[in-house]
């Protein structure tokens, strides 16, 4: 890194705002992946103008620039892969506005996810988006990735919920798109904008729509023998037209392990749970709950129970947030997948991610938003053994690659980053990329901001990168 630009950027931003010592760039070598990489410099921004003004000097001495929220993203997204600065977001972390008759609310990046529906309580209303690092994942990086979580089934994910963007382009200049209107004329730049991954443009202001809460909830607990009984009753729920607010489900190795972690309530000697939420009036979640009750029975199910209060459903919940941690107990670390398929082609996939996990030696444990198909496998290994690691990053590609196969999808809400853009191939046309070369050149035609991610950079197609092996462990997603 340039002496010189270390020294405009201290006299920008201020000495604790910029960090370039060997200790302190560790702490912002990896996310919740398995990626790892280098930054040559941290800046801590506290407004949007000290933002245009980091990349108006990036540019100036031709240097690499990546955003970063609070580093809980599972695909190296907010990783320095080429050097350079990483400009995080925590100290912008103001709710600047809350439009109750709008149900709207203006936040900068920094914001923690969570932290934004508990300021809305009182009113009645919550921010629907709610993946399972909510109590730590910013809006900024929910943003990046188009991240969902156990609720967004009906209500959607981030894109469905953000109706404006403040945006710091590549070239340093200051622009806005949308506002507090559900609708815009001409195209949908929130929706270019959202989920691009950092890299069209870094986010420094984010206007969402709120949510009110619905007058009645019910979280149903399904107990099953098999998985393929489990699986069944989802695409059923399907079938009858009912859309829950979640359909989580959890096999026998994990809910055990979240269990003893969490002791959320779940049965111990099964083989897998699903757990269920409906909500809207009252009439209406009653009518469906029994519904969903009378498929799970059906289809066989050990047993069905209805949360008595909100306090046992809060502990449900707790198991199905907490059980990436849960797992983490139990092994050094873990690789996070992050799969789509079709809902009817679960049971098999399920069997193939087994298949995998016994071919190289691996123990696989499953967690998904079953409701959409996506799926996350966890592969637990042990970062200090190379080889190991090698078949673990080597099975991530077989369950991806099945997925491709049945019809599916790279990512549901994780993003591509740096883990899986050689795959893109698998799923996209020549054609296909090269339009999307051409959208983000439009942007970002020096490919300084966030370089290296979501497009292919020229390997063979389906190649993954091995990693050196990381540093430290990550329990946390």
């Amino acid at each position: 890194m340039h002496a010189q630009l270390i020294r405009e950027l201290v006299a920008l931003l201020g000495s604790k705002a910029v960090l370039y010592q060997p200790e302190d760039l560790m702490l912002y070598e990896y996310d919740g992946s398995v990626e790892l990489g280098s930054p040559k410099c941290i800046v801590l921004p506290n407004s949007a103008r000290e933002v245009s003004e980091i990349v108006r000097l990036a540019n100036r001495y031709e240097v690499p620039l990546v955003g970063r929220g609070a580093g809980t993203g599972l695909s190296g997204g907010a990783i320095a892969r080429n050097g350079g600065i990483v400009i995080v977001f925590s100290r912008m972390n103001r709710i600047l506005e809350i439009d109750e008759a709008n149900q709207r609310a203006v936040v900068q990046p920094g914001v923690v996810n969570l932290d934004l529906s508990r300021a809305v309580e009182h009113l009645g209303l919550y921010f629907a988006p709610d993946p399972s690092s909510q109590k730590s994942c910013t809006i900024g990086g929910n943003v990046s990735e188009n991240s969902g979580g156990p609720h967004t089934l009906a209500n959607g994910v981030t894109t469905n919920h953000v109706t404006g963007l403040e945006l710091v382009l590549p070239d340093g200049e200051l622009v806005r798109i949308g506002g507090k209107n559900i609708e815009t004329s001409g195209y949908d730049l929130n929706g270019l904008f959202v989920g691009s991954e950092g890299t069209l443009a870094l986010v420094t202001e984010i206007t969402v729509r709120l949510t009110r809460k619905a007058e009645a909830v019910k979280t149903l607990l399904a107990v099953y023998e098999t998985i393929d009984d489990a699986t069944g009753s989802v695409f059923d729920i399907t079938v009858r037209a009912i859309t829950p607010a979640a359909c989580e489900m959890l096999d026998g190795f994990t809910l055990r392990a979240v269990e003893d972690y969490v002791h959320a309530g779940f049965p111990k000697d099964c083989a897998a749970v699903l757990l269920i939420e409906v909500e809207g009036l009252t009439e209406a979640v009653e009518a469906q709950a029994g519904e969903i009750m009378d498929v799970c029975r059906k289809n066989h199910a050990r047993e069905v129970r209805v949360a008595r209060d909100e306090r046992e459903r809060a502990l449900l919940w707790k198991g199905r947030k907490e059980a990436f941690g849960a797992l983490g107990r139990l092994s050094p670390m873990y690789y996070v997948q992050d799969g789509v398929i079709p809902r009817t082609r679960l049971p098999e996939t399920l069997r193939r991610i087994e298949e995998i996990g016994k071919k190289y030696d691996l123990q696989i444990g499953n967690i998904f938003h079953a409701g959409d198909g996506n799926l996350h496998p966890l592969i637990l290994f042990d970062e200090r053994d190379r080889a190991q690691f090698e078949r673990v990053v080597k099975a991530g590609g077989e369950i991806m690659q099945h997925c491709v196969d049945v019809g599916g999808a790279l990512t549901g809400e994780h993003g591509i980053g740096m883990e899986k853009n050689e795959l893109m191939p698998l799923i996209f046309s020549p054609d296909d990329l090269a339009l999307m070369s051409r959208v983000r050149a439009a942007f970002n035609p020096t490919e300084r901001l966030n370089p290296g991610k979501v497009l292919p950079l020229g390997k063979a197609c389906g190649e993954i990168r091995i990693q050196p092996i990381p540093v430290s462990a990550t329990t946390s997603a």
